[in-house]
């Protein structure tokens, strides 16, 4: 009797609750149509109206078949105890999940989250261009490291030359011979390309100020509060002038200059013919002119592989930014918005749990019922009446010694019941048939 009380009263909580099951259906459906509406407004095109009404229709239709799908899985899965059919169930539910999740759940993400996903998107983006800014400055200014060792080689050539002119500190002769005139063409030279070199200085700091002053300007776009849309358009055509600006650092560099300006001063030296009043003079002014021609082919090779290395040093390639919607943001940056991703799906999938309570409800509910055996509920009289009318069957009594007088009616009756009548009349399912 317990186990018989125990199914009926889970029977009646089953249908004491179908009201609010059915209810709290409706409300998970109707929410997620509503957030598919919001996620799938920003990625259709056309006018306001079509929009509008392109939502609101595939938003309904994934309502409905939300719910109808629902239902079905609550209806059928509790009932059926088969092994294979349960399992075939299980995977259609499977399938359904999988569906709902593809046409739903990622709208509903893109709902939750997509705000914060595009802002996410722009800020990766603006990581980006800073460092692109900083490797064109770089390397800008990579090539001003080389103007300390041309200032040195000026002076030291422009030292020579006054010494020479002085004392005759070279050629044992002061005055302005061919190799103090040798001298100040080399320093010159030097001086002329270190110029260059501190002129590139003034045009690569005034770019990067420019860069900084748009990167300060995406970094405000990426943290103002407001709509998305409008800050991403203004993200975009700033993105287009920062690039300008990397671009023209990447041209300001002096280090190919530096490289040819190198390369010239030893394939294009001249040396001036020696101009001294003696023989001894003219000679010692050859040797002189023989040493410089030497020392500038060095300090010429010196510049040229410090200018290689300049150059060797990876350029900055153009970055190209690809606006996203708040849908496609979301799918590409799903890992920093779980919770978000999370919750769109548990609004779709929530009902699964309702299927399995049930499920497991029904399945007590079934072994409740099959544990009262006839021998549980069966007193030990009906037992012994069972018995004596299975032996008078047995035996075949007569029709007519049936009806005599001496046989009461109700053994009469008793002696006429089946089997099956017993059982029925056991378990209190109708009379006995006479």
């Amino acid at each position: 009797m317990l186990a018989k009380n125990n199914a009926a009263r889970l029977n009646e909580t089953v249908k004491g609750v179908e009201t609010m099951s059915r209810f709290a259906l409706a409300v998970l459906a109707l929410a997620s149509g509503v957030y598919t509406y919001l996620g799938v407004r920003d990625l259709l095109d056309g006018s306001a109206t079509f929009v509008f009404f392109a939502a609101i229709i595939y938003s309904a239709a994934v309502s409905v078949a939300i719910y109808a799908f629902w239902t079905f899985m609550l209806r059928f899965v509790p009932l059926v105890t088969g092994g294979m059919q349960r399992a075939a169930l299980f995977v259609t539910m499977g399938v359904g999940c999988l569906m709902i999740m593809a046409m739903s759940s990622w709208l509903n993400a893109a709902a939750l989250a997509g705000s914060a996903a595009l802002e996410q998107h722009l800020s990766v983006t603006l990581e980006g261009y800073v460092t692109d800014l900083d490797a064109a400055h770089g390397n800008a200014l990579a090539a001003q490291s080389l103007l300390p060792d041309v200032q040195r080689a000026a002076e030291r050539f422009s030292r020579l030359a006054g010494d020479e002119r002085e004392s005759g500190a070279l050629t044992g002769t002061t005055g302005s011979g061919s190799v103090v005139q040798l001298l100040t063409q080399m320093s010159a030279q030097m001086n002329e390309l270190g110029a260059s070199i501190t002129g590139s200085r003034e045009e690569v700091a005034a770019l990067f100020e420019q860069g900084s002053a748009h990167l300060a300007r995406l970094r405000e776009l990426v943290s103002a509060p407001g709509v998305i849309t409008p800050r991403a358009d203004a993200f975009s055509a700033e993105i287009v002038q920062l690039s300008a600006v990397i671009a023209a650092l990447q041209e300001t560099s002096v280090a190919p200059s530096v490289k040819r300006a190198a390369a010239d001063l030893s394939l294009g030296f001249i040396a001036p013919v020696a101009d001294g009043g003696s023989a001894g003079l003219v000679l010692r002014q050859d040797q002189v002119m023989e040493t410089v021609r030497n020392s500038v082919a060095t300090q010429s090779a010196a510049l040229g592989q410090a200018a290689d290395e300049i150059l060797a040093q990876p350029k900055v390639e153009p970055r190209r930014f690809a606006p996203l919607s708040p849908a496609e943001a979301v799918l590409r940056y799903w890992s920093d918005f779980i919770p978000s991703w999370a919750g769109a799906i548990s609004i779709d999938l929530l009902p699964v749990v309702l299927v399995l309570v049930l499920m497991v409800v029904h399945d007590a509910m079934r072994r409740e019922a099959g544990s009262m055996e006839e021998a549980e509920t069966m007193t030990a009289a009906e037992m012994l009446r069972a018995v004596e009318i299975y032996r008078r069957m047995a035996d075949g009594p007569a029709p007519a010694a049936m009806e005599t007088p001496e046989t009461p009616a109700r053994e009469v009756a008793e002696a006429t019941i089946t089997p099956i009548d017993v059982n029925q009349r056991k378990r209190g399912e109708g009379p006995v048939r006479p």
